[in-house]
């Protein structure tokens, strides 16, 4: 049996000559690179034969919807596009903070018939409070009232929506002919193009024009218009009145306002034409309408309020195309910046306090519409859709109540002294 030099128990062993003290250690590192270089191999590998022989592969990462997204500036042309219309947008409720020309706005205004309207609803609203228990709060504020009467007297008694306007010369209905370059004074008031409209009396034939302004002041004058006309008039009539406002911009073709609630501490929406409050649901679960895109303009910034109006995006969502998600956030915090660059740091924590409290509203909106799907789905559950319109209706009810009450004592003005 050939004999073995005995070694103490712990002594490490000899290195081998020509190698130095950490080969052991290098040795090692290098095997576990190449058994992980070969596992990751075989990995990708399988997963590639799996997806090509499942016919409902799993999507990518680039399908998923609400994964935090880092703002990017914009580079491709869409996003760029889409950019420079931005912030040609953000500059209309900048146009309303002239305080002579809102001053000049409140003296279309019968501001004492609004404020006796406004404080009898809120008195009801304090009524209903004190009926339900010491400690409800009314449901909407004096300030709300204030804009839901400036609501209906606007829609009822001061704007006039048109679509052909009536000959000038007989009066009788017009046909739409083409489109004109504006005349000077006309560009001199703000408009952006003329719609040229043709007397239908034989006998007549006039030519009618129909200027599209876009200064809220110069439709103090006319009076008269379509959905941009009517929510751009109406938010500045709201600026005039106390209120802080948005425009609310929709890619589909349409547009209307959101006014602050103090009183609520949220944006609340506001549809002119409509003459609905608080409503946001409207376009979507009313109209039965796709949109993609709804983007809140103020003095005081910008901000995507989709998630508001559309709760649903696999159902009322349309494709957002325009430009990359990640250059929306980029585009809306620099027209944020932009818009609070002068403003003292308590303003400015103000801000983005709502900001916080609006984004924590719109995750909620999503928490509730993910709920009412699964409460469709259980069995011997109460349907979320049945509780809300049973919840509407009583809203409803109250709300004829309230409007009794205003319209017995509603006191129309003569429409020739507006």
């Amino acid at each position: 049996m050939a004999s073995r030099t005995p070694t103490s128990r712990g002594r490490r062993p000899a290195v081998p000559e020509g190698l130095n003290e950490t080969w052991a250690k290098d040795l090692t590192d290098q095997f576990r690179r190449a058994l992980s270089t070969k596992r990751m191999n075989t990995l990708t590998r399988n997963t590639t034969q799996q997806q090509q022989q499942s016919p409902g592969a799993p999507p990518s990462y680039s399908s998923l919807r609400n994964i935090p997204l880092v703002a990017t500036a914009p580079s491709d042309r869409n996003s760029l596009r889409f950019r420079s219309m931005l912030l040609s947008l953000s500059n209309t409720p900048c146009r309303w903070e002239n305080p002579g020309l809102l001053d000049e706005a409140l003296r279309s205004i019968p501001l004492e018939r609004i404020y006796d309207q406004a404080q009898e609803e809120s008195d009801l609203y304090l009524a209903e409070a004190a009926s339900l228990g010491p400690n409800t709060k009314p449901a909407w504020g004096y300030q709300d009232c204030v804009v839901r009467a400036l609501m209906k007297w606007f829609k009822r008694h001061f704007f006039q929506w048109i679509n052909n306007p009536k000959c000038g010369a007989c009066h009788a209905p017009t046909i739409a002919v083409g489109m004109a370059a504006p005349l000077p004074d006309e560009q001199a008031r703000g408009a952006n193009r003329v719609e040229i409209y043709q007397c239908s009396n034989a006998q007549c034939q006039a030519h009618e024009r129909f200027p599209r302004y876009s200064d809220a002041f110069v439709l103090l004058q006319t009076r008269r218009g379509r959905v941009g006309e009517w929510a751009n008039c109406f938010s500045m009539l709201c600026r005039a009145v106390g209120s802080r406002v948005r425009w609310v911009w929709n890619s589909e073709d349409h547009v209307w306002t959101e006014v602050y609630s103090e009183h609520r501490k949220r944006w609340v929406h506001v549809d002119a034409v409509e003459e609905v409050w608080d409503q946001p649901l409207l376009y979507t679960h009313g109209w039965k309408k796709k949109l993609a895109y709804c983007i809140a303009f103020s003095a005081d910034g910008c901000q995507d309020v989709t998630r508001r109006y559309v709760r649903n995006f696999g159902k009322y969502g349309l494709p957002r195309t325009k430009a990359q998600e990640s250059a929306v956030l980029h585009i809306i915090a620099e027209i944020k910046n932009m818009r609070r660059r002068d403003m003292n740091k308590t303003d400015k924590f103000r801000l983005e306090g709502e900001d916080i409290r609006e984004d924590k509203e719109f995750r909620q909106n999503v928490i509730e519409s993910l709920s009412r799907e699964i409460c469709r789905m259980l069995p011997g559950r109460p349907d979320a859709d049945m509780l809300k319109a049973q919840e509407r209706a009583r809203e409803a009810q109250l709300a004829r109540a309230r409007n009794q009450h205003n319209a017995q004592s509603f006191n129309p003005r003569d429409q020739q002294q507006q």
